[in-house]
C-alpha cells in the first residue's frame, strides 16, 4: 500500500492560518517519470537545485569515464543506473526541496491512492489528532504456543553452549 508524507506550506503574511488547498501529498516508492526523463521531470516539480545538481553529476560522470576511456556500452550503464537512482529517490528529493522552502512535514498517510490519503489525512486533522494519521492496526490477540523445553536453542544450533 503506498505511503504518502503530507507537507505543509509557509504561512503567507496576509493569513495566520494554513490553507489547506496548497498542501502537498508526496508519494514514496519509484517514480518512473523520474527515472524515465529525470531532466524533463525535475523541470516540472521546480527542483532547480535538484536539476543543477544532477547535471553536474552527469557531466563529472561523462567526462571522467571520457578521460578513462570507457566504452560506450561503460558510459550508458553508468547513465542508467544514475536514472534508476533518480527514479528510486524522486520522493526524497521532492520533501528536500519542499523543506528547503520552509515547508512543514505534517505527518504520512497510508492509502490506496492520493485522494484516500487526502481524506484520511483531512479527516484526522480536521479532528484535531496531533499524531501522524497512519491507520493503527489492532492488536491481535497472539496466543504463544512452545514446544521446545526451558534449556533448548531454537534456530541453526542444535545445543546451547556447543561449538561446531
Amino acid at each position: 500500500m503506498p505511503v504518502y508524507t503530507v507537507h505543509q506550506p509557509p504561512l503567507r503574511r496576509d493569513s495566520g492560518e494554513a490553507d489547506p488547498t496548497r498542501f502537498e501529498l508526496v508519494r514514496d516508492g519509484f517514480s518512473f517519470w523520474a527515472f524515465l526523463l529525470a531532466p524533463v521531470w525535475m523541470m516540472l516539480r521546480r527542483l532547480w537545485l535538484v536539476l543543477l545538481g544532477y547535471l553536474i553529476v552527469v557531466a563529472v560522470l561523462q567526462l571522467a569515464l571520457s578521460a578513462m576511456g570507457a566504452s560506450h556500452t561503460t558510459m550508458t550503464l553508468v547513465g542508467l543506473l544514475l536514472s534508476i537512482l533518480v527514479g528510486l529517490e524522486a520522493a526524497t528529493l521532492r520533501r528536500w526541496t519542499l523543506a528547503r522552502r520552509g515547508w512543514k512535514n505534517l505527518g504520512v498517510v497510508v492509502a490506496d491512492d492520493v485522494d484516500s490519503a487526502e481524506r484520511r489525512f483531512f479527516d484526522a486533522w480536521a479532528a484535531g489528532s496531533r499524531l501522524s494519521p497512519v491507520p493503527q492496526a489492532a492488536p491481535a490477540s497472539v496466543a504463544l504456543v512452545t514446544s521446545a523445553a526451558p534449556g533448548d536453542v531454537i534456530g541453526l544450533f542444535p545445543q546451547a553452549g556447543t561449538r561446531p
